[in-house]
């Protein structure tokens, strides 16, 4: 009989993992580093590739009995994947273009998938040594610099101005056009998965995402935001986001919030 690595243990495995592939991340990133194109057009770095290996080696080294799906090693058949009821889901660097820019504004994400919804996430930010992590047995979590972690719940803000976290990569016409019909509202631009952190800690009241994502890029902030409190729904037919139960391995547009009050507001603006 296998023996089943309890969740607390895959938590803090996990949070160290994504340290030690923020350390790799940083060494490339500190040197004079090149790129290729990726046949979907996004860059890929030697940082993306060291980072991934050292997630890969780690997570088997803890548990070879959990499958993985990495956005460098995603090309596994659906016909495989959709047998897995528990995988992780990793993207080794997320916000490669950031990387590139050198704003220090890109990610490494774990998260746990459990019957296709996310039980446990990690998002680390290397630059800022800022760690986020949340799982469905103990709440959602802040560190950095290795300091003593604290709780982190979402905003319980109702009112504007409204705070809405955006792409500082990503411009949307789409979202421009949503922000004419708020009488105020403040405006955080950032990369990769710090956005969903911003949700999650409280910094932002809503995050809304008008283009394509990658499962990996949102499932780490998916489990934060919602052991802080909040949750992230579809677009497309209102309900939580699911993950591996389709062929592709893209996401609807979708809206995080930090409370139904401001989810209802912005489904309504939406709709005008």
């Amino acid at each position: 009989m296998v023996k089943k690595v309890s969740k607390k243990k895959l938590i803090n495995a996990a949070v160290e993992i994504s340290k030690k592939a923020g350390e790799a991340i940083l060494e490339v990133y500190n040197s004079d580093f090149e790129y290729t194109i990726k046949e979907d057009s996004s860059p890929l770095t030697k940082a993306d590739q060291k980072s991934h290996d050292l997630i890969l080696h780690n997570l088997r080294l803890l548990d070879p009995h959990i499958p993985i799906l990495s956005e460098e090693d995603s090309d596994i058949p659906f016909s495989k994947r959709s047998k897995w009821n528990r995988y992780w889901l990793v993207d080794p660097l997320d916000g490669t273009k950031e990387f590139i820019k050198r704003n220090g504004e890109f990610t490494v994400n774990i998260a746990l998938i459990e019957n296709n919804l996310p039980v446990l996430g990690v998002i680390h930010i290397p630059v800022s040594n800022e760690t986020f992590w949340g799982s469905n047995c103990s709440g959602s979590f802040y560190s950095q610099d290795n300091k003593k972690e604290k709780q982190i719940y979402v905003s319980k803000n109702i009112d504007d101005p409204i705070t809405i976290a955006t792409s500082s990569s990503h411009p949307s016409k789409d979202l421009d056009n949503l922000l004419k019909k708020f009488e105020s509202y403040e405006l955080i631009k950032k990369g990769s998965s710090i956005k969903l952190c911003l949700v999650a800690c409280g910094t932002a009241d809503i995050y809304l995402r008008l283009g394509p994502t990658s499962e990996w890029d949102i499932a780490a902030g998916d489990a934060i935001i919602k052991f802080a409190g909040g949750n992230i729904i579809s677009l497309l037919d209102k309900d939580i986001l699911t993950y591996n139960l389709k062929e592709s391995l893209l996401n609807p547009e979708f809206i995080a919030f930090n409370n139904d009050h401001n989810k209802k507001r912005i489904l309504t603006l939406l709709n005008e």
